[in-house]
């Protein structure tokens, strides 16, 4: 029997998830292809025969987005499957359409079909929105059970966009395994915070791999997600945190609805930052789509290592790549303890912008006049690098959630901000675990 000819249209992420647990041996489908968007730098690859396995001993091409009809028509695609999230419902329709245009079907597989089971308790940590605070979440996770004697083992959403095939199965115990593992700034914002912590991480690209090794450490797995995708592991609680500065994003994104009409709890985080009306027009979206969710209030709370600093002064403020690019915040820690340490100016950074951050700004014209965190490579650390130390400032506000200062070498004088989950009342996360450990 002829097999079906399948494209995935992804993000080095969930698109090579998809493909190891659904395609990978499965004899009646060809992956013919991946593209690729959002991230850049990862199209014109290959998803290398190692890890495509033995139906693929060439490995599968990585191509542009922007090729999709082409290769629709030129390789004979019958069905194309869509495997990145982070998208309005409206655009991911427009994807449908051009898919359908060409000829193909066009295919979104659900959490039954892509989620790995588990023999040990699963916490899926997603969101809404990017940048809505899932890693803060599943850090105060963390605490509370690491507290409570349980050994967790966090295993974070993929970002492979190096060597796939050296990047099947990573562990992270300690800061030396960032540059072991040859990570990306994006990489480092989500992993450093837990070896601070001195939790062990794991990541990569084969999720079941990933499992098995991370299950002969703990006691609980905690997922913790990416953008705001649902997870792939199947989950005994699911906990989706949601961002009232983005009020109505919970109805319009793909996936996020489906994370919010999923979860057990949900975490309506920044309410000390946002508007009394945005958190209840949340509130109330949050209990039409989900009357049985638990609704958790917090707030993220904000600290600035040398705060005083930033009074009277003109600062550069350097946010979380992206929470600004394609999650499409015009704000973010960075801006909110400008404002509140009593900065002077916050200084535009584009007449100062070098190489590939120009692509960036402009690709996402929203950014405005914040620069954001973008490392994917050596190429766009180094571009950030030169655009901090060129910009005229007297101070460098730094909203990522690693310490920058490590990675670049930043001329200027600098502060770091700090931001971590403290829920309001009750319910809160500590009466929601005790109850599911019972």
């Amino acid at each position: 029997m002829e097999r079906t000819k399948i494209l995935i249209m992804g993000a080095a992420g969930r698109d090579f998830h998809n493909f190891n647990v659904v395609f990978r041996n499965g004899p009646n489908y060809e992956v013919v292809a991946f593209t690729a968007a959002q991230i850049p730098g990862i199209d014109d690859k290959i998803y290398p025969p190692k890890l495509a396995g033995e139906l693929y001993p060439n490995g599968i091409p990585i191509f542009p987005e922007s090729r999709l009809e082409d290769l629709i028509r030129e390789r004979g695609v019958n069905r194309v499957v869509f495997a990145y999230s982070d998208l309005r419902h409206e655009e991911v329709m427009h994807k449908a359409s051009t898919v359908l245009a060409a000829g193909a079907d066009f295919w979104l597989q659900g959490p039954d079909s892509t989620q790995i089971s588990s023999s040990k308790k699963v916490i899926s940590v997603c969101a809404v929105r990017t940048g809505c605070g899932k890693s803060q979440t599943a850090r105060k996770i963390t605490q509370i059970l690491a507290h409570w004697g349980k050994r967790v083992v966090a295993i974070r959403h993929a970002m492979p966009y190096g060597n796939l095939e050296k990047q099947a199965v990573q562990r992270f115990s300690t800061l030396a395994d960032l540059k072991k593992h040859n990570c990306t700034i994006e990489e480092m914002e989500e992993y450093e915070p837990y070896l601070e912590m001195g939790n062990v991480l794991f990541a990569g690209v084969d999720y079941e791999a990933i499992l098995r090794e991370a299950e002969k450490e703990a006691d609980i797995i905690l997922w913790d997600g990416g953008n705001n995708d649902f997870s792939f592991y199947a989950s005994d609680l699911e906990i989706v945190v949601a961002d009232p500065h983005r009020p109505g994003h919970e109805l319009q994104y793909y996936p996020g609805e489906v994370n919010v009409k999923r979860a057990h709890v949900v975490i309506i985080n920044k309410v000390d930052s946002a508007k009394p009306e945005d958190v209840e027009t949340v509130r109330s979206n949050i209990s039409r789509l989900n009357p049985s969710a638990t609704i958790i209030e917090a707030e993220s709370t904000i600290s600035v290592e040398n705060g005083e600093r930033v009074a009277n002064s003109r600062v550069l403020v350097v946010e979380d790549g992206p929470t600004l690019t394609h999650g499409e915040m015009q704000y973010g820690a960075g801006v909110i303890a400008a404002q509140r340490f009593g900065a002077k100016e916050i200084v535009d950074p584009r007449p100062w912008i070098t190489g590939s951050l120009k692509d960036t700004f402009h690709k996402y014209p929203l950014i405005g006049k914040l620069l954001p965190a973008m490392g994917y490579g050596e190429e766009q650390i180094r571009d950030l690098e030169n655009t901090i130390n060129a910009s005229d400032c007297d101070l460098v506000v730094i909203g990522t959630p690693i310490d920058l200062g490590r990675v670049l070498k930043i001329e200027k004088p600098s502060v770091r901000v700090r931001y971590e989950l403290k829920e309001i009342g009750a319910p809160n996360l500590e009466s929601v675990l005790k109850t599911f450990l019972s």
